[in-house]
């Protein structure tokens, strides 16, 4: 809807905060003071708890998906509802708004900045957030998005190795994701800075999305780095395009977070199935994913230490008439963290473990 601005105006002219779904990623900068980041499932702590206990919800083109939602009849039980989409369909079909307004969201939110500031140029009384906006900032410094630093001899932590990666791409850089663990650690691990540098497959959730959108982001802005992170389930579902990216001179960089697992679904089964664990183990050597990249014309990358990180990256980033393939061999017992299971209430997110002994503090 290119609303982005249009938001910017809305939220800094009533300092309501913001949370984002997984889609919406950039829409409002991650530096921007009133942005919380994803709620749900894999979202923050700070936001998650802060939708949950709001007393008014202002749902720009959302569709109260599952995800962000937790169990339904305990979301956000205070909360009155404006509701604005594009599709009627969407209005009430989860939760049923107390204002719904069908209509373009960058119209729509515009027309809302301009009702607002007529109310504020008439003397409208502004309310005093100032309690809620203490509460929300005491969350967001004792429940950062969390995990647990690396050891030496150790598999590398994925979290680091996206860390890295931020810190060290140029502004504008579009990063693209397969589905699973990284996809949730490349929301959390990422600051997101402009609209629409952030191409993933939430919703649908298709496994080997992130190198045919990385090829097709590079063709689209030749001009801007294009990285695409996967893990190596989703990297042997469509690595073949990478002969696509070579033969036609698309280069883009490729992050590859090897755990030898379908790592989301082994997380899963060992937190809620007694670890009994089945068809999740893909292997550690086969196949070589160096090997492999060189083959398609790429080159090859592996990274199995710390001190290795930084200058893989370093190499990736000045090789721009190439696809570069950076193999990480990373942690598979590793969790995504924070986590609301699946079917449970929002109420019941669980933190990082090193977290868990102030969890009550959520409140």
């Amino acid at each position: 809807a290119r609303a982005a601005e249009a938001l910017r105006e809305l939220v800094e002219l009533t300092g309501i905060h913001v949370v984002t779904t997984l889609m919406a990623r950039g829409v409002l900068p991650d530096s921007h003071p009133l942005n919380l980041g994803m709620p749900g499932m894999h979202g923050t702590a700070t936001a998650t708890t802060a939708l949950q206990k709001s007393d008014l919800l202002i749902v720009l083109g959302a569709r109260f998906d599952d995800r962000i939602t937790g169990r339904v009849d305990s979301f956000a039980p205070e909360a009155k509802v404006i509701h604005v989409d594009i599709d009627p369909a969407e209005q009430g079909k989860i939760r049923r708004p107390d204002v719904p307004i069908v209509g373009d969201c960058r119209q729509v939110t515009e027309e809302i900045v301009k009702a607002l500031r007529e109310l504020q140029d008439g003397g409208a009384e502004q309310p005093d957030l100032g309690p809620w906006k203490s509460r929300i900032s005491g969350w967001q410094e004792q429940f950062p998005v969390a995990y647990e630093a690396g050891e030496p001899g150790r598999a590398l932590k994925p979290q680091y190795c996206l860390e890295q990666l931020r810190d060290a791409a140029p502004p504008g850089t579009i990063l693209c994701s397969g589905v699973g663990q990284h996809q949730m650690w490349s929301s959390l691990h990422w600051n997101f800075e402009e609209p629409y540098t952030w191409v993933n497959s939430g919703g649908l959730g298709t496994m080997g999305f992130s190198i045919p959108a990385a090829i097709g982001a590079k063709a689209g802005h030749p001009d801007k780095t294009v990285w695409a992170v996967d893990g190596d389930g989703c990297f042997q579902m469509t690595a073949q395009e990478l002969v696509t990216a070579t033969v036609e001179r698309i280069p883009i960089k490729v992050a590859l977070l090897n755990n030898s697992y379908l790592g989301m679904v082994r997380q899963w089964q060992e937190m809620f199935y007694d670890e009994r664990y089945s068809e999740v183990y893909l292997s550690t050597d086969v196949p070589d994913f160096v090997m492999w990249a060189e083959s398609m014309g790429c080159v090859g990358i592996r990274v199995e230490s710390p001190e290795e990180v930084a200058p893989a990256i370093e190499k990736a980033n000045s090789i721009n008439d190439r696809t570069v393939v950076i193999e990480f061999r990373t942690d598979a017992s590793e969790k995504v963290f924070p986590m609301v299971p699946a079917g449970a209430s929002n109420d019941d997110l669980l933190v990082h473990p090193t977290q868990q002994a102030i969890r009550d503090r959520l409140a």
